[in-house]
């Protein structure tokens, strides 16, 4: 049987938000690409929208799995608007029938657009020569649970498992974790210097433009406040540590999921 998409607990389909909360979250975002609009929404809708985020444009507006909804997403934020344009309704939407998790669907569709406005080559990469699955990890050098990952990172890889790192100083800008990875990040071989950061060992104290400002604007986006934090290849987010071969059966699962969606 398989496994309900309520019981992933670590997911972030398990977060919940105050609406009001909601909308300063949307008007700080990053940039995207342009909304995405299944047929034209009602007039209403475009207008509540205008007036609830009138400094953006959604990035996705469709018709929901329930009458008379619309979901509306602004990067990986999901929530439903009534076609008069009156009613806000948030919250998640299951499907009965195949236990999927519909808007968190939406999120992940947001986290993925997310991520792919950040230069790959600006990440630290370690990988197995033919990956079977690619996971994107926010870590901290000064992190416990990023450090016990580092250190099974010839697992992950031997797992077929690629790892895209991020940088996530958890206190924030100008800290000393944050200058630890911004020398991290200008050495000639940052995947060499990582792994003597994720050791302990002296950084070296480089400095250099670097994207560890991007990575943590991203980072608010999708609502990331620990370390590691692991986002799958479609776009599942996992608040913690997963060893390497849960790891590997997670995505295998994922991966088989997607596959049946597709048949």
């Amino acid at each position: 049987m398989s496994q309900p998409a309520w019981e992933d607990t670590q997911t972030e389909s398990t977060r919940k938000m105050k609406f009001a909360s909601i909308i300063p979250a949307l008007v700080l975002a990053v940039g995207f690409s342009a909304a995405v609009v299944a047929g034209e929404p009602p007039a209403a809708v475009s207008a509540a929208l205008a007036e609830l985020v009138p400094d953006r444009q959604p990035d996705a507006v469709k018709k929901s799995a329930l009458p008379g909804l619309y979901e509306v997403r602004y990067g990986p934020e999901v929530f439903y608007l009534s076609g008069d344009g009156r009613y806000v309704v948030q919250g998640d939407v299951i499907d009965v029938a195949s236990r999927e998790n519909l808007t968190e669907q939406g999120r992940a569709a947001g986290r993925l657009a997310l991520l792919s406005t950040l230069d790959e080559k600006q990440m630290i990469v370690f990988a197995p020569e033919h990956p079977r699955h690619t996971i994107t990890v926010f870590t901290d050098v000064d992190c416990a649970y990023c450090r016990k990952l580092h250190s099974q990172m010839a697992e992950y890889n031997a797992e077929g498992i690629a790892v895209h790192y991020l940088a996530y100083p958890r206190a924030g800008m100008n800290s000393q974790s944050y200058w630890k990875m911004v020398s991290v990040w200008c050495a000639e071989d940052r995947a060499e210097a990582m792994t003597l950061a994720k050791r302990g060992k002296p950084t070296g104290g480089r400095r250099c433009d670097n994207p560890i400002a991007q990575h943590l604007a991203v980072a608010g986006e999708l609502g990331v406040n620990a370390t590691p934090t692991i986002i799958l290849e479609d776009g599942t987010l996992f608040a913690g540590y997963v060893p390497p071969r849960q790891m590997a059966e997670l995505l295998d699962r994922h991966a088989a999921t997607r596959l049946g969606a597709l048949q």
